[in-house]
């Protein structure tokens, strides 16, 4: 038999690695076992001037970098709202990163394109999004909000003869920017970057759970003309809950606006029969922002930009060179900001054929189940719940903002668990984001066992 290759060998022991990692989430540690002054030591040292044999750098690289491991692809992680990647996907990203294909166009790669292609579709059948949409594969919601609402800005500027592919801003005519108070902080982000400025936003004003107030959006758009953009919100990153969407748009759309939604995790609850109400009339917006490696579990790097404006979406972010040889028809790399990039589709299309249509909504179902469960227990025991549980997030407060605070940091130290704090309408809350395929009853349980005892105080002195 010939002797393998190094590369073989080297590949075969990276992949033994991370299944051992994944094989072990049941019952490893939650947060970072060490601190990051810690793991600094432990990576830091000298460049040598001569390189190592590859298969000594991984060893070294998995050794040095276990105890600054946080285990968010597993059950237990409750702290962002992140999902754990799905076996082919996950997969499919080391084929992805071996295969080495750039995403740009089809002459780089027709495997690379087809798969988005195909996963694209996918993506707006699920979504309930228009056939006719065009899709970017981004990076995450920051990437989308940003591809998105540039999109809008060209395309609205247009519409009053502006045109800022060739004549940039200065100049141009005023462009109104409204979200509700609740918005995403990268959509503050994205109107920085698009030379807008964050003093440029007027903010709605959101009713309980952070929905946005359709009687303060139509009063404020009374008599307006010009250029509009009004940003609004699938999934409030506290409460889980969206903004009624369908009305929300008809009334912009009045004004001649352009609608941009947010629906980093939120915009999922398209998928399911339970719970598609709450982002009723969403496929009548402009543009949309997902992320894939939040409720899809997906990879990280993964999300998804839609625009029911494709030629403005294109003319938004696309170029061409000399040299650049395509198709003669849109390729992947006009609908995203980068040019060179991975693969990003062939995760996408591994993961939505692991899960199929039910499973997707089984996720989604279940997690919001979940959510409930967590929530249902705390408050039995006493805690205070702040938010209406509508999707996967839930607002814990342990009665003092210091009260709060202090159990979030036990919880995190003790390891069974992990859940972030967060500021809600002036008060401290932990944050509970249920969003892992992998999370059970048996996780909620156990986590909730944690939590208590967390709070419990400490024995008096005899």
């Amino acid at each position: 038999m010939d002797q393998e290759s190094d590369v073989r060998k080297l590949f075969r022991a990276a992949a033994d690695h991370a299944a051992e990692y994944r094989e072990s989430l049941g019952e490893r540690r939650v947060g970072a076992a060490k601190t990051l002054d810690e793991v600094k030591a432990d990576f830091q040292r000298p460049l040598a001037d001569e390189g190592r044999l590859p298969a000594e750098v991984i060893e070294e690289l998995v050794s040095v970098a276990d105890g600054g491991l946080v285990s968010t692809v597993g059950p237990r992680y409750f702290g962002f709202v992140v999902g754990g990647a799905l076996p082919a996907a996950s997969a499919a990203e080391m084929l992805a990163v071996g295969w080495d294909q750039n995403g740009f166009s089809s002459a780089l790669s027709p495997t690379a394109a087809a798969a988005e292609n195909a996963a694209g579709e996918w993506l707006k059948d699920l979504l309930g999004l228009p056939a006719t949409a065009s899709v970017g594969f981004v990076t995450g919601a920051q990437g989308a909000n940003t591809v998105g609402l540039t999109t809008a800005r060209n395309h609205v500027l247009a519409k009053v003869g502006w045109n800022v592919e060739t004549d940039g801003l200065a100049g141009a005519p005023r462009v109104r920017i409204m979200a509700g108070e609740e918005r995403h902080a990268t959509i503050d982000r994205s109107l920085r970057l698009l030379g807008f400025g964050a003093k440029a936003l007027e903010l709605v004003r959101t009713k309980a759970n952070g929905v946005i107030d359709l009687d303060d959006l139509r009063h404020r758009l009374t008599d307006h003309e010009g250029p509009l953009i009004v940003c609004l919100q699938a999934g409030n990153v506290n409460t889980g809950a969206s903004d009624s969407l369908g009305e929300a748009i008809a009334i912009v759309h009045e004004y001649g606006g352009w609608v941009h939604v947010d629906g980093a995790f939120g915009l999922w609850a398209a998928v399911s029969p339970e719970l598609r109400d709450q982002v009723a009339g969403v496929e009548a917006a402009d543009s949309w922002g997902c992320d894939g490696h939040k409720w899809l579990n997906l990879p990280y790097d993964s999300g998804f930009v839609f625009s029911a404006h494709p030629d403005a979406h294109a003319a938004a972010l696309g170029y061409s060179a000399s040299y650049l040889v395509t198709s003669g028809g849109r390729e992947p790399g006009d609908y995203v900001m980068e040019s060179s990039r991975r693969s990003r589709g062939l995760a996408v299309w591994a993961g939505l054929q692991e899960l199929g249509r039910d499973g997707v909504r089984d996720v989604v179902d279940r997690c919001c189940a979940l959510a409930r469960r967590f929530a249902q227990q705390l408050q039995d025991a006493g805690c205070e719940i702040g938010n209406e549980v509508v999707l996967n997030q839930v607002l814990v407060s342990f009665g003092t903002d210091e009260q709060t605070d202090a159990v979030v940091a036990e919880v995190q130290r003790g390891g069974v668990c992990w859940m972030g704090g967060t500021t809600w309408r002036g008060r401290r809350y932990m944050r509970i984001s249920v969003s892992n395929h992998l999370t059970t009853e048996s996780d909620v349980d156990r986590s909730v066992q944690a939590i208590l005892a967390a709070r419990a105080p400490e024995p008096s002195s005899p």
